[in-house]
């Protein structure tokens, strides 16, 4: 990982719904995603990602809303979070998320990644660690509905290279085995695939051994 990378990720500590002071130490990592976010009322207006740790974040928004007040947000390349609106300012809230370890361990592996990517211009996370996997017998399903079999050469938090016959065109949609991706390179193999969601690497350890 990037010096500056694993810097700003040293204290992404895991934390629930968390006290301000709490939420201070828990280094703030600033993201411009754009996003949704509904309010206590199910009303839902759009977002855009100001700063964000695995404790809370700060979004822009065009409503304000209360203190104390539950609120769900779904955020490109990171997905929903939820929790309790802590602080207001113009134009804006902070939120603090409840979430569970597994979502606390995967949120810290999509902020590494997004990091990663900014800092260094890696739009497919191939200077992740790569796994190579004991199961590597999987399959991919095309829109169609055709399945492909195929063998899983490497595997790592942002995508997978996968050795099969046919290659689907790039930019295809496609499911390696239960995982969401798109192919974004061919080679001598087959195709490289990029995952739509960032995934935790205990999960992928566990899945591909």
């Amino acid at each position: 990982m990037h010096k500056s990378a694993a810097k700003a990720l040293d204290t992404l500590a895991p934390a629930g719904v968390v006290a301000p002071e709490e939420r201070r130490r828990n280094k703030r990592v600033r993201l411009n995603l754009l996003g949704r976010f509904m309010r206590s009322n199910k009303q839902e207006y759009p977002c855009q990602l100001m700063d964000i740790s695995v404790g809370g974040a700060s979004l822009l928004a065009p409503c304000p809303v209360d203190e104390g007040e539950w609120v769900v947000a779904y955020l490109d390349q990171i997905g929903r979070v939820e929790g309790r609106v802590v602080r207001r300012f113009d134009c804006g809230f902070a939120m603090a998320f409840k979430a569970t370890r597994h979502k606390r361990e995967k949120l810290a592996a999509q902020l590494t990644w997004l990091i990663n990517r900014d800092t260094l211009d890696m739009p497919d996370g191939r200077r992740f660690e790569r796994i190579l996997p004991q199961n590597s017998v999987s399959e991919l399903r095309l829109p169609d509905e055709r399945i492909l079999p195929c063998r899983v050469i490497d595997v790592s938090i942002g995508g997978a290279l996968v050795a099969v016959r046919e290659r689907p065109p790039i930019g295809t949609p496609v499911h390696l085995g239960k995982l969401r991706a798109n192919v974004i390179r061919h080679d001598d193999y087959g195709v490289a695939l990029q995952f739509s969601d960032i995934q935790n690497p205990a999960a992928l350890r566990r899945h591909f051994g």
